[in-house]
């Protein structure tokens, strides 16, 4: 069975466990696609390949974002004023098991992967200038490193594929093993060594809206995976240093292109996207394109938004603030988090994250609250959820930078000083380095407050160690003592399809 044809922005998705082979993979094509030989013969339908990558990583923003948060506290069992959102509640409760698996199908990521695949396979052999070959090639080993990382820390191993599929003749060719973890690590560090080498030595800044992976996010990238790489897989004092150099690289740039914003609203405020000199990396979302609608389960619907108020009175109304904000209210933060972050010193970030609702009658007492990170812009009679979703942004760096320190028994205070001086203005409290634990949980402290509602909160636990996420998560959900489980079950769909997969240990 010939394949002929390169996905563009489809949803299609490419399993490697296929249980029927009886038709064209053609005929299952979508109509945004090229064919191989457009691709080869016409630069605009090259580009078109490649811009179609960043179209279909959008598509999955939900997905980066429940891995990487909805298992960690912050959500977990929270007021809210809707019915539960069952499979978020799932995730922060724990409650996985092979009869319950939260992302079948590896979530639909080697859709990704394989787009990938042909981008790099294709893209050299096109009539494209080399050097915008080359700047192409180095983000897309950029952007396969970060999704193999994600699938790394979600299931830890997981099929290998480096090539594209061009050619079936029957379903036991689609049927792929797990390789192990350490070689699935080995393809990240590869795949940013390749990114980072086709970058070049310069180190540009983008001055546009900063939604085209970089040679900066192939840094913070390696610093990423190289910290987790050195706490969880042997790699120790070597590659926190790795990691420890590479966002070191990223921070010497600081300057008036890149460094904290000092609003941290501007962040993420959808008119001030060109030049955000805080991101790095984001997906890009537009009126005309897509909208960041996922997030509606952490709003409010419209008739409740009449009979809640943001203050412990009876007006004014939610409604009367965010009039065509029409959502849900489906998700809540965990009480304990919610007293701690609102409690104490103003921290410009929670003002500008969330905003806590009331009942508008007495005795006005708390009813949920609402994500306002990412609560778009109005046109005319309608929100717009037009807000770039940030994948690693210049606090990502400072907290990175510091936990490699912290692992490497060094001075973290410089790092947790600059994100508290912007948080809390001048009169912050300076934060004095101390012992390893003390150091880390600073960190956490600081990655709570900071990255609500990005993805984070999770990895960023995962990362620290085990003994961080044993601290932080209710042991009724996940437990030492109960043969605990970080990593995510395959479904029985896939095992049955694919007689090559093994189960996750544990499950």
């Amino acid at each position: 069975m010939k394949y002929n044809k390169l996905f563009i922005a489809s949803v299609l998705l490419v399993t490697l466990g296929t249980s029927s082979c009886t038709k064209k993979l053609d005929e299952v094509v979508p109509q945004s696609s090229i064919s191989k030989d457009q691709a080869l013969k016409d630069p605009n339908a090259a580009r078109t390949l490649y811009y179609g990558t960043y179209g279909l990583l959008r598509s999955y923003t939900s997905t980066f974002y429940q891995m990487g948060e909805m298992r960690g506290d912050i959500w977990a069992d929270g007021l809210f004023t809707e019915s539960v959102d069952g499979g978020l509640q799932n995730l922060y409760r724990h409650n996985i098991s092979s009869l319950n698996v939260p992302f079948t199908n590896w979530a639909g990521l080697y859709n990704l992967i394989y787009n990938f695949n042909n981008v790099i396979k294709i893209i050299p052999q096109t009539p494209l200038p080399d050097a915008e070959k080359t700047r192409i090639l180095a983000e897309v080993h950029g952007l396969r490193a970060y999704v193999y990382y994600n699938m790394l820390r979600t299931w830890g191993a997981v099929p290998l594929n480096t090539e594209p599929v061009e050619t079936l003749t029957n379903t036991a060719e689609t049927y792929k093993p797990r390789t192990g973890v350490d070689s699935i690590m080995i393809q990240v560090k590869a795949d940013i060594a390749k990114s980072l080498e086709l970058f070049g030595t310069a180190t540009p800044i983008s001055t546009d809206k900063r939604v085209v992976w970089s040679k900066l996010a192939t840094l913070v990238l390696k610093g990423d995976a190289f910290i987790w790489s050195g706490t969880h897989m042997g790699g120790g004092t070597a590659d926190l240093t790795t990691a420890k150099a590479a966002l070191q690289e990223v921070r010497n740039l600081q300057g008036a292109t890149l460094d904290l914003q000092g609003n941290y609203r501007d962040i993420f405020d959808p008119t001030k996207k060109v030049n955000n000199k805080e991101m790095i990396f984001a997906v890009n979302y537009e009126l005309q394109q897509a909208q960041l609608t996922f997030f509606s389960s952490f709003l409010v619907n419209s008739i409740q938004a009449n009979t809640l108020s943001f203050t412990q009175t009876a007006t004014p109304t939610v409604s009367s603030v965010y009039p065509y904000v029409n959502g849900a209210n489906r998700v809540g933060i965990n009480p304990a988090i919610l007293t701690k972050l609102t409690t104490g010193a103003a921290d410009q970030r929670i003002a500008n994250t969330f905003r806590v609702m009331y009942g508008n009658a007495a005795p006005f007492a708390i009813r949920g609250v609402m994500l306002t990170k990412y609560i778009g812009t109005v046109a005319g009679t309608s929100q717009i959820y037009n807000n770039d979703y940030p994948v690693y942004r210049y606090a990502d760096v400072l907290l990175l930078l510091a936990e490699a320190k912290a692992k490497l028994g060094e001075d973290i205070s410089a790092e947790i000083n600059a994100i508290r001086l912007r948080a809390y203005g001048t009169g912050y409290t300076p934060y004095v380095s101390g012992s390893q634990t003390a150091n880390m949980n600073a960190i956490l402290d600081e990655y709570l407050r900071e990255f609500i509602g990005e993805g984070k909160r999770w990895w960023a636990l995962r990362r620290a160690g085990d003994a961080y996420v044993y601290a932080n998560i209710n042991p009724a959900y996940l437990n030492p003592s109960s043969t605990a489980k970080f990593l995510l079950p395959l479904s029985l769909a896939m095992l049955n399809a694919d007689p090559l997969l093994k189960q996750t240990a544990g499950y």
